[in-house]
């Protein structure tokens, strides 16, 4: 995976979202990476992803964002891509209540495969579809609180919270792997390249449990 990295670049982080088909999470990450949107977005067949790169704090990161299926029948496909992730975004679409119901499954699917101690965005998509609400803000927020796990509303076509959601995420886990980065320099575990330059593979680095989570 080395040529997935720009040599700029500080940290690679990989992240993934999940949840049921149409919720709309390939035209986040579209959203987020391009700034595009297309109504016309068809189904994710098994993994695809995204790159962007961010400046946190005094790093350059490069973040690739898994898009993993929705569809039952890619589920033996996407869960082997939740290893190694350091953040994930659970997301449903507030106009289908049925999807916030399945982020249950989806979240012990993550937390089966996945690191337990990622950090995990719990994204209500769709948030300009209001007058169709099936799930009140308070609801997702409720269940976010009660699982630990971060909470933004978003609204993919009108580019609303998408980047403050990844952000959200990014720098969090910056946050958590930067108390990691003495350690790792002391330990060697660091990638070199043919010019001397090091850049730190974050996907290697386990990381520990978040705090003060987003309720946007």
């Amino acid at each position: 995976m080395a040529d997935t990295f720009d040599e700029q670049c500080d940290y690679l982080f990989k992240t993934v979202l999940i949840g049921d088909s149409g919720v709309g999470k390939s035209n986040l990450i579209s959203r987020f990476t391009k700034d595009e949107f297309r109504l016309d977005s068809k189904p994710t067949i098994g993994v695809e992803f995204g790159y962007k790169n961010i400046k946190v704090r005094d790093k350059l990161i490069k973040a690739q964002i898994w898009d993993t299926a929705g569809q039952e029948r890619f589920r033996a496909i996407t869960s082997s891509y939740y290893r190694g992730a350091l953040g994930a975004m659970l997301v449903y679409d507030i106009t289908r209540i049925i999807t916030f119901v399945n982020i249950k499954k989806w979240l012990h699917e993550l937390r089966e495969f996945g690191n337990e101690d990622m950090v995990i965005i719990l994204v209500a998509n769709k948030s300009d579809l209001s007058q169709s609400r099936e799930v009140e803000k308070e609801e997702g927020k409720g269940f976010a609180e009660k699982e630990g796990l971060c909470f933004m509303e978003t609204s993919a076509l009108q580019n609303l919270n998408v980047e403050d959601a990844f952000l959200e995420m990014i720098t969090k886990i910056h946050d958590i792997i930067s108390h990691k980065s003495l350690e790792d320099k002391m330990n060697g575990t660091k990638l070199g390249l043919p010019n001397g330059k090091e850049i730190h593979i974050a996907d290697e680095v386990t990381a520990t449990k978040q705090v003060n989570c987003c309720s946007g």
